[in-house]
This record gives C-alpha cells, sequence and structure tokens, in this order.
C-alpha cells in the first residue's frame, strides 16, 4: 500500500452522525473540534449529537432488532469477518488517524489495530456457536429445553485511550449475538469509531443495527436513552466515577450492564525473578500507550535483595525513551491525551516528591507544544501518596521496596480496584500462590502484557463488572430462556 497523508487519513472520514445506517448532521447543526494532543492543532469538527439525535439512534435500534435477531448466525459472523479483513487492509492508514486523534506512537497504533481487527476475528467464530441444552427433568416426567436469545439493543460507551479496539471489543459479541447497539465514542477520538462505522457499513451490517452518536455532551445524550427503557444492555468502559453513575442510572429500568473501570494495577517482583525479564515486562505494564492504561502498573512493589538493581535497570530503561510526536520515526512516548492529564500526572508526581520520594529520572513536562510528559521512576514512594490510591494513567513508575510475600500481597490488595495484578518470580509454588491470593481478575504471571481476544477480559471490586473477549464475552449480549416441556 503507498503512503497515506496526515490531512488524507482525516479528509476521508464522513464527520457526520451515523444514524440508522444514514450519515445525517447533527439536529442543532451543532460540531466539536478534534485536536491533535502532540500539536493543539484542530483536525477537524464533527457533529455534536443533542439528545434528540440519541432518540432517533434508539428508534432505529428498536425497529431493527427483531429482524436483525433472525440474522443467521453465519451470516453475522461473515459481517464481522469481512470486517476484520477490511480492518487489515487499511492498517496504516487508520493507525494513523489514531496516532492524529490521541497520541500514541504509530508503531503502538498499528498493533491496536491488529488488536482490534482481532476482536472481530474472534467473534465471527463465536457467532456460530452460540449454544443451549436439552435435558430430562429429573422426575423423568417433563423435559428442560434451554436457549439463549439477544439481550436486544445496546448502549456501548467507548473510551479514548484505545478509540478502535474498546469499539470492536464491545460491537463484536453484540453482532455475533445478534443486538442492535448505539456506540458513543469519547469526544476526543471519535475518528476511528466513525471510519469503523464506514466500515461495518461497506461489510454488509445492515441499515439500523448500528448508529454512532459522536457528542460533547456525553451525559445529556446517554441518560435520556439509559432511563428510556427499550434500551436493554449498557456496555462501558471508562472511569469508576463515571461507572457508579451510569449504573444508578440504568437502576431505575433494571438494565443489563457490563463495566471495565478503573484500575491500579500492582507489579510484584521477588528477588528469585529474572532480573531482565521482569525489568522488560515492567516496560511493558508500565509504558503501553504512553502508561494511559487501566492496565498499566500502578504500583511497584520490589524485594529488597533487587531493589536497587532493578530500580536502576528500570531507570536506565526509563530515561532513554525517545519522546516526540506519535507520527515521527523512532518516537516511544507521544503525548498524552489533553492538558488536564498533563496537570493530573503532574500532580500526582510532585505529591509524592513532597511526601519523602525520590525522583530518579524524569518527574516535569517538556518544553514546546503538546501534552508531553517525561517518562519518570520514583522511589521511596510513601504509602500516602496519592498515587498509591489513584491512577496514574500516565509514563511515571512508582517504586516501594517490600521484605516478604505477606508484606507484598497485603500491599498489592490494599486498593478498592482488582483489575490486574503483575508477579514475577521463578518459584512455581510461589507464583501460584500469589496469583490465587492477587484480589484482581487478572494476573500477568511472569508478562507484561495480559490482553488477548481469545481471553476473558475485567476486574473485581470496583474495577467492573462482567467480562469481555474469550468464550464467556458474547454471554454479556445473550439471555438465557428456559422452556419447561410436559410429557
Amino acid at each position: 500500500m503507498g503512503t497515506v497523508s496526515e490531512s488524507g487519513v482525516v479528509d476521508a472520514v464522513n464527520k457526520e452522525l451515523f444514524l440508522g445506517g444514514k450519515w445525517t448532521p447533527a439536529s442543532e447543526g451543532r460540531t466539536f473540534a478534534v485536536t491533535d494532543p502532540a500539536t493543539g492543532e484542530v483536525l477537524c469538527e464533527v457533529a455534536d449529537a443533542t439528545a434528540a439525535d440519541g432518540m432517533v439512534a434508539l428508534d432505529a435500534a428498536v425497529s431493527a432488532q427483531e429482524s436483525w435477531a433472525q440474522c443467521p448466525p453465519r451470516e453475522r459472523g461473515e459481517i464481522l469477518r469481512r470486517s476484520y479483513e477490511a480492518l487489515m487492509a487499511r492498517q496504516e492508514e487508520l493507525a494513523l488517524l489514531m496516532t492524529l486523534e490521541m497520541g500514541k506512537p504509530l508503531a503502538e497504533a498499528r498493533g491496536e489495530i491488529a488488536y482490534a481487527a482481532e476482536f472481530f476475528r474472534w467473534f465471527a467464530e463465536e457467532a456460530v456457536r452460540i449454544d443451549g441444552g436439552y435435558a430430562v427433568a429429573p422426575n423423568g416426567s417433563g423435559r428442560f429445553l434451554v436457549t439463549k436469545q439477544p439481550v436486544g439493543p445496546s448502549l456501548l460507551i467507548t473510551p479514548w485511550n484505545f478509540p478502535m479496539a474498546m469499539g470492536t471489543r464491545k460491537i463484536g459479541p453484540a453482532v455475533a449475538a445478534g443486538c442492535t447497539m448505539i456506540v458513543k465514542p469519547a469526544a476526543q477520538t471519535p475518528l476511528s469509531m466513525l471510519a469503523l462505522a464506514r466500515i461495518l457499513a461497506d461489510a454488509g451490517l445492515p441499515d439500523g443495527v448500528l448508529s454512532v452518536l459522536t457528542t460533547s455532551d456525553a451525559g445529556g445524550v446517554m441518560e435520556p436513552l439509559i432511563r428510556d427503557g427499550r434500551a436493554r444492555k449498557l456496555s462501558f468502559t471508562g472511569s469508576t466515577g463515571v461507572g457508579r453513575r451510569l449504573l444508578e442510572q440504568c437502576a431505575d429500568k433494571v438494565l443489563r450492564t457490563s463495566m471495565e473501570l478503573g484500575g491500579n494495577a500492582p507489579f510484584l517482583v521477588f528477588d528469585d525473578a529474572d532480573l531482565d525479564d521482569a525489568v522488560e515486562g515492567a516496560m511493558a505494564a508500565k509504558m503501553r500507550n504512553i502508561g494511559e492504561a487501566c492496565t498499566a502498573a500502578n504500583r511497584f512493589y520490589v524485594q529488597r535483595g533487587i531493589a536497587d538493581e532493578f530500580s536502576r535497570r528500570l531507570t536506565e530503561r526509563m530515561s532513554s525513551l525517545p519522546i516526540g510526536r506519535g507520527t515521527e520515526d523512532g518516537v516511544v512516548v507521544g503525548p498524552l491525551i489533553d492538558e488536564a492529564a498533563v496537570d493530573k500526572v503532574s500532580a500526582l508526581v510532585a505529591d509524592a516528591a513532597q511526601r519523602g520520594a525520590d525522583v530518579l529520572t524524569g518527574g516535569a513536562t517538556v518544553d514546546g507544544p503538546g501534552n508531553f510528559y517525561q517518562p519518570t521512576v520514583l522511589t521511596g514512594v510513601p504509602t500516602d501518596a496519592r498515587m498509591a490510591d489513584e491512577e496514574i494513567f500516565g509514563p511515571v513508575a512508582p517504586i516501594t521496596v517490600f521484605d516478604t510475600e505477606e508484606e507484598a500481597l497485603a500491599a498489592a490488595n490494599d486498593t478498592e480496584y482488582g483489575l490486574v495484578g503483575y508477579v514475577y518470580t521463578s518459584d512455581v509454588k510461589r507464583a501460584l500462590r500469589v496469583s490465587e491470593r492477587l484480589e484482581t481478575g487478572m494476573v500477568g504471571l511472569n508478562q507484561g502484557v495480559v490482553s488477548n481476544p481469545a481471553a476473558p477480559f475485567g476486574g473485581i471490586k470496583q474495577s467492573g463488572l462482567g467480562r469481555e473477549g474469550g468464550t464467556v464475552g458474547i454471554d454479556e449480549f445473550l439471555e438465557t430462556k428456559y422452556v419447561a416441556v410436559s410429557l
């Protein structure tokens, strides 16, 4: 494929709302700006949906639900398969589009497009494996028939940090299950979702099955849809605070919910770990997506015997990372998503330093345009520092020393969150003990990346409800029906 230009990939995206299969301006003609976080420059304007536009989308989803549910599973799977192929064929242009709107380096953006496409491939295969059951009643007088049916019109809210993959992770199982859907992407990164809508339409997704609402007023548009009652499912990825509010809204009409919320991932390194592997894993767990990931390692606990060497090596690696606009060759660290993100990271680092932490590298913003922050390593971070409890969402690695396994586990579990934890050890017994006792939905055992479309993704405690991906991901969009048969 030939080279693609920045202006070309932006111009190629339809900037209107995708309502019931038609591209439509916002009802009041409103638009909002999409900016490049590396430069602060406006990339384009996109339609700014209103509550009225949301109702048009809901009407379309409700109208299309019955016929879509009757579409053969194989046909639904083939739509996803064609969409997978289109994503991979257009990987370069879609990666550039993502880098422009959210900042991650092109190499990572390419990786996300491939990751996003895999959800479509996975659920294309799951569409034809929706199963049921037949059983004899215990007293022999009847039979039990069990079937699974689509839950119905679904509301999908996706975040800015993985603007394509978080879309396919929700759309894939919804399509496979036979649910119509309305997607509300993050206001910072609407372009990837608009491009995805075009791909799905071109792949044969029927009109009304998917609508995309780009809006600067998420609450004003989505709350009426939740409280309307005709939508029967909400899937949300975002902060725990917003998730709590959405759960309260869903309670009114008892909507099915699945939520992937905030994280505060501990990264435990025991003194018997392979130190080279541990540092490599730490870089992957911390610096994926510039640290702007719910799975990012947020708290590093290192056993005393290797703490100094681990800190030295991690500092050496972090301090050598090239910083710049994600479109530039060799850049590893792009900008944070916006100025507010930079302010939060700066405040967390300053708080830790004021409480006695040592800054081994970084600890400052980068001069010039854009929302850049230096890769940072801190040691001696006290337990009362804000970053011990708050999700950093930036390129900052705070290191705390521990002595015993019990001490490490107590510190790791001392949080309201429970998405993922990381463990590095060469002791098989310890590996199993610690993995089982970590209060998280996922564990990276001697590896720094856990995400895989074929595995169940999700957390416990206040990190969420339900699972996405794997063989269970489609269940979030299915209802189980039992038919009692008398003989």
